[in-house]
């Protein structure tokens, strides 16, 4: 039996694991379905929910004390803006936070009386309150009833201030603000949303896969002849074991891309071959994560928890959602010690941004880091487990 083994190359047992972790996916439904189907149908979801790509017609309430023409020409114009729609019309400002607190509104106009008049004698204000508890819907109505304002006042100054003091009296503001976007031109959530959404799903999934890959070999107690079928050649068993998911998510991950720059997007602005790269990367990181957390554990069920609990929040501390600068240390720490902060850096350096390639060289390498790090000592502890029958079986 010894000699059969030696005569096992690299790649013969790395085929022999492939196939054999193949075969197990295919006995097993729900297991087969955690990396195919499943996967897919979230990412469809997620793709058909953010269709609109902007918010439009989000309710706010508009409390008019003024009465006058310019005011209800202003109720008029946000009722028209595509993102707004004026759903409520209280007469008092307790009656509109009501609809707030009830969440019938995410945002209050407030247009005191004598605004007509504060507008011709030199300028008027326009109060708009909004519920930051709903962030995204709130900011939103916010910017929505500014570009409205903003738009308004030439006309307001045109049709109001010209006919009663003169067309002298009209002057343009002393400063003005020119905004331009840079990135993500269209100030698309479906772009924004789905660019993070898609990996943080994948990787997640990636990540909890592959510890079920290895975890079961010790769980079951299986392990000894999974790595008699390779050879006793431990790195070719368990690279051969992970690239069926590192394969499958992988290309996931490219058509994510497909469909948010290809189909839905403007194309990539900076190198798809880095991006597709870094896609490979970051589910190698993962995989390197996997490998660590269940050698250390040599326990599924602590191994799978630990995945979601690093994992699990990728999302959050990526940078990408909220800023990490000037956060408590632990936060900034914890950031940089998540391979998908480096992914997406990356990918908004290489999607969006246009960035020269050699920018993004330092993320690419941190992800190839992750890798070799945690995977060179979870192939050292794991190694240690599935050689050890004490360590099986443990539940």
């Amino acid at each position: 039996m010894a000699a059969a083994l030696t005569r096992l190359t690299a790649r013969q047992a790395f085929v022999r694991s492939a196939l054999r972790e193949c075969a197990r996916l295919r006995a097993d439904r729900w297991d087969l379905a955690m990396v195919t189907w499943i996967p897919l149908l979230a990412m469809a979801l997620f793709a058909w929910m953010f269709a609109s790509g902007i918010p439009r017609a989000l309710p706010i309430a508009v409390v008019d004390h003024d009465g006058s023409s310019t005011s209800r020409a202003l109720v008029r114009l946000l009722d028209a803006a595509p993102g707004l729609h004026v759903a409520a019309r209280p007469t008092g400002l307790p009656q509109a936070w009501s609809s707030v607190r009830a969440l019938e509104t995410f945002a209050v106009v407030y247009l005191p009386a004598g605004t007509e008049r504060e507008t011709l004698h030199g300028g008027a204000t326009v109060f708009a309150y909004y519920n930051a508890s709903h962030q995204t819907s709130g900011q939103a109505t916010l910017r929505e009833i500014g570009s409205v304002v903003q738009a308004a006042n030439p006309r307001i100054a045109l049709d109001a201030v010209a006919l009663t003091r003169g067309p002298a009296a009209v002057r343009p503001p002393p400063l003005r603000v020119q905004a331009t976007v840079l990135a993500n031109s269209a100030r698309s959530y479906e772009h924004f949303l789905l660019g993070l959404l898609f990996p943080a799903l994948l990787h997640l999934a990636a990540c909890l896969a592959m510890v079920v890959a290895l975890g079961r070999e010790l769980r079951d107690g299986s392990a000894g002849d999974w790595l008699c079928d390779c050879g006793n050649r431990l790195l070719p068993a368990i690279a051969g074991k992970l690239a069926p998911y590192l394969l499958l998510f992988t290309t996931y991950g490219v058509l994510s891309l497909v469909w948010l720059a290809g189909i839905r997007g403007s194309g990539v602005a900076g190198s798809a071959w880095l991006l597709l790269l870094a896609q490979a990367a970051m589910y190698l990181a993962y995989a390197g994560i996997a490998l660590l957390l269940v050698g250390a554990t040599r326990n599924m069920g602590t191994s799978l928890s630990l995945t979601g609990l690093y994992a699990g929040t990728s999302l959050a501390f990526s940078g990408a959602t909220f800023p990490v600068q000037g956060a408590p240390l632990f936060t900034q720490v914890w950031t940089q010690l998540l391979p998908f902060t480096a992914y997406v850096r990356l990918q908004a350096h290489q999607l969006d941004l246009g960035t020269a390639w050699t920018a993004s060289l330092p993320s690419l390498g941190t992800l190839l880091l992750f890798a070799l790090l945690a995977g060179g000592a979870g192939l050292l502890l794991f190694g240690r487990g599935a050689r050890d029958p004490a360590a099986w079986r443990q539940r």
